[in-house]
């Protein structure tokens, strides 16, 4: 969330109502208490986005390529006035925006319910993780490798970021390393490579 504040101009997506996907640069305006603001005009497409569907998808990247990814529920602030203000307070620029009384079409929300993915490429291997804000709890995304695993090491070969390693006699995915390509799940002889979160049945 301090890395969203920082880079302050982000993407932020919705579905419209043909529900096709849209997606436009809006600042992040404040991060404090956990949450997330920003506010958008009454007159934007954006805004009856936020309002019919109440989902966005924030995305941003650092110059060190440092992305952070947050999906969650857009939440209408109801002291429109003072959220406004505490955010042209925070953002002065906004008042060449909308000068004076203009600033009072906007409105403004919060996100404090969602999932963040945290994912650098400037490191080797590179590293992820996954956390939930608010009531919300991470996906389980990635593979993860079953019990029905022949011990070949074809996995372990062909991982690009090594992420795959033995322990104690069994194959294991290093999650915070994992690309997510799906290469180990497409080599294995055994299919013993599923997606986390799938029923495998064992």
């Amino acid at each position: 969330m301090r890395l969203l504040r920082e880079l302050k101009s982000v993407s932020m997506a919705t579905v419209d109502g043909e529900g096709c996907p849209q997606v436009r640069i809006i600042d992040v305006m404040l991060v404090e208490d956990g949450a997330l603001y920003f506010c958008t005009a009454r007159g934007k497409s954006f805004y009856e986005e936020l309002i019919r569907t109440k989902k966005v998808a924030i995305l941003g990247m650092t110059k060190e390529y440092q992305t952070i990814r947050l999906n969650g529920e857009a939440e209408k602030m109801k002291e429109q006035k003072y959220w406004v203000d505490r955010i042209f307070e925070e953002n002065p620029v906004m008042n060449e925006v909308y000068p004076g009384m203009a600033r009072y079409i906007l409105e403004p929300f919060r996100v404090k319910d969602g999932t963040i993915e945290y994912f650098d490429l400037n490191t080797h291997p590179i590293f992820r993780e996954d956390t939930g804000i608010g009531t919300f709890t991470p996906l389980q995304k990635g593979f993860q490798i079953t019990e029905t695993c022949i011990l070949c090491g074809s996995c372990e070969a062909v991982c690009p970021q090594k992420a795959i390693v033995c322990k104690d006699g069994n194959y294991v995915i290093g999650q915070e390393h994992c690309l997510h390509c799906g290469l180990c799940m497409e080599t294995c002889p055994a299919g013993a490579i599923v997606k986390r979160g799938q029923n495998y049945g064992v």
